[in-house]
């Protein structure tokens, strides 16, 4: 028996069920997790690993407040804040099962401590490494490259296959393995470049914070879409794959899981790579595409992958809910809304234009509790589905109540709309100059 069978799978893998191929058996039918959990060796392992990130890393950002106090805040404020965005995102492509938080919180700092503390001791021995077979200067070339696809890499994956230890039977399909990797990136990307921010304020000598803007310019807007976050959403699909697909042979898993950490560590290294470096002397424009060039690819390929994980749990939450045949709890309009993101925000879009924010609301949350009893449904619990049902009656009820009692404000007028979206134009007009200003004091 191998780690991969020792691992409870989950909707990728157990068969077959409503309208979808391949799709679970009740939750009651998969492994027992075993041992209570602070009774787990593998617990303290853990604990030990997080108290040593911690240790490391708040030593490191430390330094920082105590030498470029106002740079070191100013560094972390914006990019805590530019990690909502993704984090919206990620809520976003797991939102028919959702993770826990407390286990979406443990995977962003593995990402933000344990990888990155154990980033910084690997990536200065890959740099040593290279500096004796070869030279200092190919060490300085070649090292984050290296070191980012063979270390970083590595350490951060390992934070999803200790959700999976730790907590067996929690992930459960291909998409929760990309939510897991996405948030483990998502802490290292914060944590790193808040790093880089103070050490481009170092450079300068003064406690400024136009080296952190131009930080967050450049390694947040022009690289973001395509870092740390992606590259281990990567990674973290291929190992949920392993984990999940047992109704494929164990070569095939093993075989898919591997080829996907390669694409992904294949990404950042080409990405930290020197290749098309300075963007071939062609100036602003040159470096802009350089970067599409090298990121474009790994973002078409995340895109990808996780449409077609998406489809897959959508096809199976969607026939649970359709094998109740009651339209009273949804009808297959609404069923059909539920499992595509671009319909759900329409769907409260029609809402809030009919009965105003409060409609919003409310039809926000009868999709969420219409989610939940899907969820409910596939794990086979009597009393959480009694539960959920009712749950969803009393949402569709405090709708129709909204919409009866014609509360709520009329429709938005043509004029606020087109202010809207003039001002979205300039913001993005602003990023754009915002960024070209960035790479031109970098350079």
């Amino acid at each position: 028996m191998t780690w991969l069978d020792r691992v409870p799978g989950g909707p990728a893998f157990f068969g077959p069920a409503p309208r979808m191929r391949a799709a679970p058996v009740p939750l009651a039918n998969r492994a027992s997790p075993g041992r209570p959990l602070m009774a787990r060796p593998s617990t303290y392992v853990l604990a030990v690993a997080y108290a040593l990130g911690c240790w490391r890393i708040g030593g490191v950002l430390r330094d920082g407040f105590v030498a470029f106090p106002l740079a070191t805040v100013t560094a972390t404020v914006l990019f805590t804040l530019y990690a909502v965005p993704f984090i919206l995102l990620v809520r976003m492509i797991d939102y028919l099962a959702r993770e826990p938080l407390r286990l979406q919180a443990l995977a962003v700092l593995w990402g933000g401590t344990v990888a990155t503390s154990a980033a910084i001791s690997g990536g200065t021995a890959v740099a040593d490494l290279l500096a004796k077979l070869a030279s200092p200067e190919v060490a300085a070339a070649w090292g984050p490259a290296v070191s980012g696809a063979a270390v970083e890499e590595v350490v951060k994956v390992a934070g999803i296959a200790a959700i999976a230890l730790i907590v067996p039977g929690r992930i459960k399909s291909v998409v929760d393995g990309f939510v897991y990797g996405a948030l483990v990136g998502l802490g290292f990307q914060v944590v790193e470049n808040i790093v880089f921010g103070v050490d481009a304020v170092a450079a300068v000598g003064a406690d400024t914070v136009v080296p952190v803007i131009a930080t967050v310019l450049v390694r947040g807007f022009l690289g973001g879409l395509w870092s740390h976050t992606l590259f281990t959403a990567l990674a973290g699909a291929g190992l949920a794959y392993a984990v999940v697909r047992r109704d494929r042979p164990r070569l095939q898993r093993v075989a898919v899981a591997l080829l996907l950490f390669v694409t992904a560590a294949g990404f950042h290294f080409l990405w930290n790579s020197p290749l098309l470096g300075g963007g071939a002397g062609a100036g602003l424009l040159g470096v802009a595409a350089m970067l599409l060039v090298k990121g474009i690819p790994a973002l078409l390929v995340g895109v990808a992958l996780v449409v077609a994980a998406e489809r897959r749990q959508a096809d199976y939450y969607a026939g649970m809910l359709a094998a109740l045949a009651d339209p009273r709890i949804a009808s297959q309009d609404e069923i059909a809304t539920l499992v595509s993101p671009r319909r759900r925000v329409a769907a409260r879009r029609r809402a809030r234009l009919r009965l105003g924010w409060a409609g919003a609301q409310a039809m926000r949350r009868l999709q969420r509790a219409q989610a939940q009893l899907a969820v409910a449904l596939s794990r086979d619990p009597g009393a959480e589905v009694l539960r959920r049902r009712r749950d969803v009656l009393s949402r569709r009820h405090q709708l129709l109540a909204l919409g009866m009692n014609g509360r709520g404000r009329p429709p938005r007028r043509p004029a606020v709309l087109i202010g809207a979206t003039v001002a979205e134009a300039l913001v993005v007009g602003a990023l754009v100059l915002g960024v070209a200003l960035a790479i031109r004091k970098l350079a």
